[in-house]
């Protein structure tokens, strides 16, 4: 099975490629996972093998985030965001149902699963369990919008999606920190930790790495579609537009692993551990609200955008945030730094799961011929 065409002119009227389109698509597109698990072992090997450049990546930053991961950061956002169809989100806003169940799934089941699931697995390891804590609160407002786009979901709902979690996660990561290290574990009489975390500093996170691409996004879409009209910017600007935000990708992943390639292959038992209740996460946020999204009818585009908002988090907020409260080299670190290590080749997998799983949605399964 391949990736899905997301850069031709097929997918201006249909998210979903004809089998004719699929056998031309780029080699950068067919050969997808092959590229990202060769990005993250070469950053890991990067990390590892060249003594000190951890430390040179993590000199520079902007939002709490090393300076080339956020550049690869926003390189990888803004053509997704170039694609989303402006005009169309008032169709995303006025369906409360899709919002609400975003909100509930994300705010309200993520960072209870993880906590659950944090204490089941990790309950002699304190350090390991605060940081996956630590990451079920941070909420996806990177990567979800290339595994959405990949998958075929819905593109005006998922920059929708993303930005109202964002503001929840503005006013809630604090709060929630707060609740599930410090509270609930007080009422079930398990030992609690506390969390630094500046209201400022995630604000400024959220604006840096959603506000500037959709910003830019948006002024691309909206000065192109003015000079040229809109056949020209789908079928002409968006193809060439497209295979940067895989670029990013590649790229953030391999500076990404190797600023903390050496923390996790000196520890490979420890990442071990925090691999399998972030494993687990992954697959049954993404699987019970895909079924969920499926249960109330939402369609396949939709219910598929919601799984993957649901599924995925914001591991540069997760590490920023656990780096400042309990330090570069803490187990509350490191198990931010395993979120991305798991959840990257989770996530590929589970786009081309959401394609197999489509002919189950009512009226996909002719469309769903096209990506077997």
């Amino acid at each position: 099975m391949s990736a899905p065409e997301r850069t031709g002119p097929s997918r201006v009227e249909t998210a979903t490629p004809t089998p004719q389109v699929v056998g031309r698509l780029s080699s950068l597109d067919r050969f997808l996972t092959l590229w990202i698990l060769l990005a993250m072992a070469a950053g890991l090997a990067l990390g590892r093998l060249v003594p000190g450049v951890g430390e040179a990546l993590s000199q520079v930053g902007v939002a709490g985030v090393s300076l080339p991961i956020a550049v690869g950061l926003l390189v990888m956002m803004f053509p997704p965001l170039a694609k989303v169809r402006y005009d169309r989100l008032g169709t995303v806003t006025g369906d409360r149902r899709l919002l609400i169940t975003s909100l509930a799934v994300n705010w309200l089941a993520g960072p209870a699963v993880m906590f659950a699931l944090a204490w089941a697995f990790l309950p002699d390891l304190p350090e390991y369990r605060t940081g996956l804590i630590i990451v079920g609160l941070a909420r996806c407002i990177a990567m979800v919008i290339i595994w959405n786009d990949l998958a075929c979901g819905d593109r005006e709902a998922a920059a929708v999606l993303v930005a109202l979690n964002s503001l929840f996660q503005v006013v809630m990561f604090g709060v929630l920190g707060w609740f599930y290290l410090s509270v609930l574990p007080g009422w079930l009489g398990l030992e609690q930790a506390a969390l630094d975390v500046s209201f400022v500093d995630i604000t400024v996170s959220v604006v840096v790495f959603l506000g500037i691409p959709l910003l830019a996004g948006y002024l691309t879409r909206r000065l192109g579609e003015r000079a040229r009209g809109r056949e020209w910017y789908e079928t002409r600007l968006l193809p060439k537009l497209g295979p940067w935000g895989l670029y990013g990708l590649l790229f953030t992943i391999v500076m990404l692993f190797a600023l903390q390639g050496e923390a996790i292959t000196s520890r490979p038992w420890d990442v071990a551990r925090i691999a399998v209740p972030l494993l687990l996460y992954f697959v049954l946020m993404w699987a019970g609200t895909l079924a969920l999204g499926r249960a109330l009818g939402m369609g396949y585009p939709r219910s598929v955008t919601l799984a993957f908002t649901a599924a995925g988090n914001n591991f540069e907020l997760a590490i920023a945030v656990a780096i400042a409260s309990f330090g570069a080299t803490s187990g509350q670190a490191l198990a931010g730094v395993v979120g991305p290590l798991i959840e990257v080749p989770v996530l590929i997998a589970l786009v081309y799961v959401a394609l197999a799983a489509r002919r189950w949605f009512p009226g996909e399964n002719d469309m769903a011929q096209g990506v077997r």
